[in-house]
């Protein structure tokens, strides 16, 4: 295939294209890897080291901010942030719905009430008119995830804030590079949360994470927080504790890796962005809605997600051919059984029910190759043409979910 469309009735190469490919990025970098890794060893600071303070620093300057403070997930980001400024039992805090259950069960974790919100129906991301009917006295912050890679409505959420007194934790943990109107990603808000899980854009060997913000008591807040709140950690007497703290660090061999990695992710995005906007070309037409297109950096691509009527049928014909694709996510949050309590039901939020029958995402990855997206827009296209032959009455019966082993 080259850049035109092929011919309505090919079908792919057999090649076979993972949904994504770790190993690739870590051959390019491998010498360097080793050498960090054997200095890290060699001075045996594991934990808390020169690398940790050094990716903090670096990692602010990146992101445009005054502080960044390592921790050890995206789900510790995200609890200490929320820690920090205060959320306690009681309070309510607007989260997605259509997100990953880290986003909510950061907020239980504190005694607090995830209060659900919809997607837009044009979109991914929360939709800031629904979150608005839904403050209450109680509520107290607003989590925007910026999901797949692209922004949220900052815009709109911004002003939600500031007109209820709410703050803003921003979950960056899909979106790590991405813009909003030339700003960072995470540098919005109160804070900005980053997962570092290897399938991210920036990814650690392992897990990992930051909280990035311009509010100096409270990085020192989340600093203290982070190491089991020992005094010591601002100053103070060790082995004294003001606060109950959590046992939350970036260890020093992600940070060395990821010292590494973080100049190189303006690059890697922008590959991922070119393929975005190939696929783009390949697949117009094609009658599957396709994510929003962005040649600013605002969409960088964690995920390249369809939303397509017989979504089941469409990942069959994918899988048959040996082309990796992943669900995200397969059940939105107020119907899982972790948040039954809350009393939802189906049909709450139907923008967000609709979006997790329809979503399915297909490969996407810096190194990926153009021979490899043109052979899954080919797939794509060929059952797309078959479809349009058939009707949709002759559509591939949807089958039971399938496992989906892709952590984000």
């Amino acid at each position: 295939m080259t850049d035109g469309k092929p011919g309505p009735g090919s079908e792919a190469s057999g090649v076979s294209v993972p949904f994504i490919d770790l190993t690739a990025q870590h051959r390019s970098l491998q010498a360097d890897i080793f050498a960090a890794l054997q200095q890290v060893f060699e001075s045996s600071a594991f934990v808390m080291g020169p690398n940790v303070t050094s990716f903090e620093e670096e990692m602010a300057r990146f992101c445009g901010v005054e502080h960044a403070v390592g921790v050890a997930s995206g789900t510790d980001a995200l609890m200490l942030s929320l820690a920090a400024l205060g959320i306690k039992p009681g309070d309510e805090v607007l989260v997605p719905s259509f997100t990953y259950t880290a986003t909510a069960a950061a907020v239980c974790h504190l005694g607090a009430r995830p209060v659900f919100v919809d997607s837009l129906p044009d979109g991914f991301n929360l939709d800031p008119a629904d979150a608005e009917r839904r403050v209450t006295p109680k509520t107290r912050a607003i989590i925007p995830v910026h999901l797949y890679g692209e922004a949220a409505p900052m815009g709109e959420v911004l002003s939600l804030a500031q007109a209820h007194d709410l703050r803003v934790v921003e979950d960056v943990a899909q979106a790590a590079g991405g813009r909003w109107q030339g700003k960072m990603l995470g540098s919005l808000g109160s804070t900005g949360c980053f997962s570092f899980y290897p399938t991210k854009n920036l990814a650690a060997c392992g897990d990992g994470g930051a909280v990035i913000t311009n509010d100096g008591e409270l990085a020192d807040r989340i600093r203290l927080l982070r190491q089991q709140a020992d005094a010591a950690v601002l100053g103070g007497r060790k082995y004294y504790h003001p606060a109950v703290g959590y046992n939350s660090r970036l260890d020093e061999i992600h940070a060395a890796i990821l010292r590494l990695k973080l100049p190189q992710l303006d690059g890697w995005n922008q590959l991922r962005i070119a393929h975005a906007e190939r696929y783009a070309r390949l697949l117009s037409g094609s009658g599957i809605a396709l994510p929003a297109r962005s040649a600013d950096g605002s969409h960088v691509y964690c995920l390249y997600t369809l939303r397509c009527a017989d979504r089941d049928g469409l990942r069959r014909h994918l899988t048959e051919r040996n082309i990796g694709t992943a669900i995200y996510y397969p059940l939105p949050l107020h119907l899982q059984e972790a948040y039954s309590n809350l009393g939802h039901k189906s049909g709450d939020l139907p923008v967000a029910e609709r979006l997790a029958e329809q979503v399915l995402s297909i490969p996407i990855y810096p190194e990926l190759a153009d021979t490899q997206i043109d052979t899954v827009a080919e797939t794509i296209l060929a059952m797309a043409a078959k479809g349009a032959e058939t009707g949709p009455d002759k559509r591939a019966e949807i089958g039971p979910e399938e496992r989906v082993t892709h952590e984000l």
